[in-house]
């Protein structure tokens, strides 16, 4: 990861061959929940961007991580056991199948929960 990547789809092409499609599934996942948000590189990472960051993703030797914060793991704690995780990060390991749909749900929280804030902004400013 030290290379530092202008385009997802340079990120990616760096990639082990093995872990790419793996990488291009989780970006159409997100893309699919989230077809509005402009795709970046924040913190060398492949970003998903819309009125604030909606969700990280990064290859590693091991596994798969996303980022999608610390509060979108709240509503998913069910479904996270067995994975490793830190306050705001999801391991999926590569000798694992990924769980694409649980990617897809926490980015549409993520999603929801950026429109909501972005909402309360505008309401806030209309009310000085």
């Amino acid at each position: 990861m030290a290379e530092k990547h202008e385009t997802i789809d340079d990120y990616i092409a760096e990639q082990p061959e093995e872990i790419r499609p793996i990488l291009k599934k989780v970006r159409e996942t997100i893309r699919g929940v989230a077809p509005d948000a402009l795709e970046k590189i924040a913190w060398r990472m492949p970003t998903f961007w819309q009125v604030e960051n909606l969700i990280h993703f990064a290859a590693f030797k091991n596994h798969m991580g996303i980022y999608p914060g610390d509060l979108s793991l709240i509503p998913f704690e069910g479904r996270l056991e067995g994975y490793h995780r830190t306050k705001g990060a999801i391991q999926f390991p590569y000798d694992k199948p990924v769980d694409y749909e649980l990617i897809a749900d926490i980015t549409r929280w993520r999603l929801s929960c950026a429109m909501a804030k972005a909402e309360d902004k505008k309401n806030a400013k209309g009310k000085k």
